[in-house]
């Protein structure tokens, strides 16, 4: 994965075989502390959605590095003498290892959780905006004449719609585990940017 600042991304990745990831209410929150945890320090989270055997986060990338003391972690230096650096990418990768270890002491199993690459698509990069592979209705739909905001509102609206898709609730507002409930005003949520996701798509 590369990330760029300034730009909004499409995170997301399934269980090993598509096999389930959660299991339990505990597990969705668990993961979600993980999120908040680790993303949230380099990127502010605009929509996100956990499915019985996948997740999606939808983020605008502040910084792509951090400095590695703000971790907690040794300071040490590179041959070169400069701090090292925590990237998003390692700080992702952080997120699916501890949690895979959690749910393999959970289950008493042992192995990968998750695919081997979590996939990252730029949805607003200048450089070439990602392929339009989000479907609303069986109807893939692209406003070519202004793609940096369509494409915005696309990858939002196919978030939430994932569990109605998946056929687990009859609304996008019914699935407690995406941030569809905080922009429905049914929860007061504090990890999506409500305020900065109005700049790029319709919440309503």
């Amino acid at each position: 994965m590369q990330f760029q600042k300034g730009y909004i991304y499409h995170i997301f990745n399934q269980g090993n075989n598509q096999r389930k990831i959660f299991f339990n209410k505990e597990n969705y929150i668990f993961f979600l502390r993980k999120i908040k945890t680790h993303i949230t320090p380099y990127a502010d989270i605009l929509a996100w959605c956990l499915m019985p055997n996948h997740f999606h986060l939808m983020v605008y990338v502040k910084e792509t590095e951090m400095d590695a003391a703000i971790w907690g972690a040794t300071p040490s230096r590179t041959p070169n003498n400069q701090q090292k650096t925590i990237s998003l990418n390692h700080s992702i990768g952080i997120i699916l290892s501890s949690y895979t270890k959690a749910i393999n002491k959970q289950k008493n199993t042992s192995g990968s959780l998750f695919r081997k690459r979590t996939k990252a698509e730029c949805i607003n990069c200048p450089n070439g905006i990602s392929s339009a592979w989000f479907n609303e209705n069986g109807i893939t739909r692209i406003n070519t004449a202004n793609p940096e905001k369509q494409y915005p509102q696309i990858c939002f609206n196919y978030i939430h719609q994932n569990p109605v898709k998946a056929k687990l609730v009859t609304k996008v507002e019914d699935w407690e585990f995406s941030s569809a409930q905080d922009y429905a005003g049914l929860r007061n949520g504090k990890l999506v940017k409500k305020e900065l996701a109005k700049k790029y798509i319709n919440t309503h």
